[in-house]
């Protein structure tokens, strides 16, 4: 029994995930079939992504409710390069990743050195990255972006679409510096004791804004990618995707309280998101009742996180 304990504790978000597969391959017909089993992978990479960012921050101790209007925000920061003032994609890249970062910097000071909780830092944020989104946009969507910028959204390569290609890069150097640098070892050692960490001498208020400015850039790559999947800057994009962002962190087994867990779990639970979207598409349950059952499984998300902190830490690359 224990050993059926500690294989569930570490594979359980797959398990999970393996048994929606199951569960809509056998009862919903075009579930299984290629286009759209690469569809899923498509629309899911989007938030998986954003749950990247989000992991560093939640390793912390820390969350970042901004992320969403980051989304929104660095989107049309895209597309106004590409569409109006006609930059290459490398650039558009940069604009987008660096505006991103740059706000998710500006919580990380606030939380860091200002004495702000999270919650209120980047719930700030929020509000500000959205109000600058319509301020940019003129609440209206940026049209006419290059073909260079829609191609990262739809395009392929070798079969496989590109933000699939985008975001198995950005979980490879993530896993990489979480599970093999010495900034991963203090941002476990900082969600686990943050005190105990400041008395070894490690510059925690850095991290802090190092971490936000991450998960800042992460959205903009994000929002990058879904301006050209819908070869448009919406001003409403992004809308609850922290939501999405945090669920599917928590559902991949990273702590709410710090610590422990790693990217690799809070891919599995984006996947379990989108999984989940694509099934009840599919399968006709109206979208209200699908945000019934997205709710559910937040909460469900939360129960395995605080059963699993009185198993203990499981620490994860």
């Amino acid at each position: 029994m224990n050993e059926l304990q500690a294989f569930l504790r570490r594979n359980g978000v797959l398990v999970i995930f393996l048994g929606l597969v199951l569960l809509f391959g056998f009862t919903v017909e075009r579930f299984l079939t290629v286009p759209n089993l690469l569809n899923v992978a498509r629309q899911t990479s989007i938030v998986a992504i954003v749950s990247v960012g989000m992991t560093f921050t939640i390793l912390t101790g820390g969350i970042d409710l901004s992320v969403g209007s980051l989304v929104a925000m660095t989107g049309a920061v895209a597309a106004l390069a590409s569409a109006q003032w006609g930059w290459p994609l490398p650039a558009v890249f940069l604009a987008a990743l660096l505006s991103g970062a740059a706000a998710g910097a500006l919580s990380g000071l606030l939380v860091a050195y200002g004495g702000l909780p999270p919650f209120v830092a980047t719930l700030a944020m929020l509000a500000a990255a959205r109000g600058a989104t319509l301020v940019i946009t003129d609440a209206r969507p940026i049209t006419g972006i290059g073909p260079a910028l829609r191609a990262v959204g739809t395009g392929a390569t070798l079969g496989v679409p590109n933000p699939v290609w985008i975001l198995a890069v950005v979980s490879l150097v993530a896993w990489g510096v979480l599970g093999h640098t010495r900034f991963g070892r203090h941002l476990y050692a900082l969600g686990g004791n943050e005190e105990t960490t400041r008395l070894a001498g490690i510059r925690v208020n850095r991290m802090k804004v190092a971490v936000y400015g991450i998960s800042g850039a992460l959205a903009g790559l994000a929002g990058l990618i879904l301006t050209g999947r819908l070869n448009s800057a919406q001003p409403t994009a992004g809308v609850a995707m922290e939501l999405e962002a945090i669920a599917a962190v928590v559902l991949g087994g990273t702590s709410l309280a710090g610590g422990s867990g790693g990217v690799g779990g809070s891919i599995v639970g984006a996947l379990i998101m989108g999984v989940l979207s694509n099934g009840l598409n599919l399968a006709g349950v109206p979208s209200y009742y699908q945000q019934i059952i997205q709710g559910a499984v937040i909460v469900l998300a939360v129960v395995l996180d605080s059963l699993t902190r009185r198993a203990g830490p499981l620490r994860a690359g």
